[in-house]
């Protein structure tokens, strides 16, 4: 019992210090938890690497304003970034293939899905996002030498007109499947039947001289003396324009409304990213895409003096959607441009 006694001594001596520490340690933990509670009310982040993948044209876009206004944001504040652009089929095989991925633009719905349906690399519901996933909008337009010497003003002066014609392969770029659609969709709007809207693009591909393999290289082709007449995005045409190329772009009375889909990657690790893809879809954001000439997607922002609608403005759910058009036209084997191309000993292989 002596024994007992002791222990129990002993215990108590301890007991008071000990209590001390235990405080000592919650007081820390509250601390800690109170803090990271402050940063989060205030919007920032823990800083960290985004990886943005995407098409051709916006390249310039993120790394000279899009990613330094968000880097000054509460947001951003300590995130870095790494870019990779290219053609867009390209860019979406090279992701399921691997390649790291914070935030994902493509030029094209399909080129999305593939990263749906080949790895669950994105979200199925990416289309439930804010204006239904998209980043931006944009039109097909003819961007001509300037004073426009050949007089075109539309889809149908390409077929009529003896011109030479510049677009991207529409195997590697989504740029290229807009320009298609467009042609083709116009036709279809003016009353011909499919296979007379098919010819129409076969008449166009026909008269290609070039057909690199994206949306920027195209534009280079152009600026640099091939052909009378580029199928190109306004937002493209408008850049050529700002930077003193000696050319002019021609919006069509009938044309195609051109919707650039975004999303945030299921691997993305960084809650950055989240927040990056909140401030391209912010009125700052979208300020800075409409100062590069690309539509915004918030109708309140849209300036019609700068943006004019088409006479005829329509889009790509008009045939289905990409997953029909892409399947219908585009697929590298049994697609009807596909056939067009192959007779015109043009790759079809992504």
């Amino acid at each position: 019992m002596r024994n007992a006694r002791k222990v129990t001594r002993r215990r108590g001596v301890n007991a008071a210090p000990m209590a001390a520490l235990f405080a000592l340690l919650i007081a820390v933990l509250v601390a800690g938890c109170g803090s990271s509670s402050n940063d989060s009310s205030s919007g920032s982040t823990s800083g960290g690497k985004l990886s943005v993948v995407g098409y051709s044209t916006p390249e310039s876009v993120y790394q000279e304003s899009l990613e330094p206004a968000f880097e000054k944001t509460s947001a951003g504040s300590g995130v870095s970034f790494s870019n990779s652009f290219g053609a867009s089929g390209d860019q979406s095989r090279a992701v399921v293939a691997g390649q790291p991925a914070s935030v994902v633009h493509f030029s094209q719905a399909g080129d999305m899905e593939r990263l749906v349906e080949e790895g669950e690399l994105v979200s199925k519901d990416w289309e439930k996002q804010p204006y239904g996933g998209i980043a931006t909008d944009s039109v097909v337009v003819l961007v001509v030498r300037k004073g426009n010497p050949k007089g075109i003003h539309s889809f149908d002066d390409l077929q009529s007109k003896d011109v030479g014609i510049v677009t991207p392969n529409p195997f590697s770029s989504g740029s290229a499947r807009w320009n298609i659609m467009a042609v083709y969709g116009t036709a279809i709007n003016e009353g011909k039947s499919p296979a007379q809207a098919l010819e129409a693009v076969k008449t166009v591909l026909e008269k290609t001289e070039a057909q690199p393999g994206s949306g920027r290289d195209a534009l280079a082709a152009f600026t640099q003396g091939e052909g009378d007449v580029l199928l190109s995005y306004e937002n493209e045409a408008i850049k050529a324009e700002k930077e003193g190329e000696d050319v002019e772009y021609v919006v069509p009375s009938s044309t195609l409304l051109i919707e650039t889909p975004i999303a945030v990657t299921e691997n993305a690790s960084e809650p950055a990213a989240e927040e990056f893809l909140k401030f391209l879809w912010s009125d700052e954001g979208q300020e800075i895409w409409a100062e590069n000439g690309y539509r915004p997607v918030n109708p309140k922002l849209v300036d019609a003096k700068q943006f004019p609608t088409p006479k005829e403005l329509f889009k790509i759910s008009q045939f289905g959607g990409w997953g029909k058009v892409n399947d219908e036209f585009f697929d590298d084997e049994t697609g009807s441009v596909a056939k067009i191309e192959g007779e015109l000993g043009v790759s079809t292989s992504g």
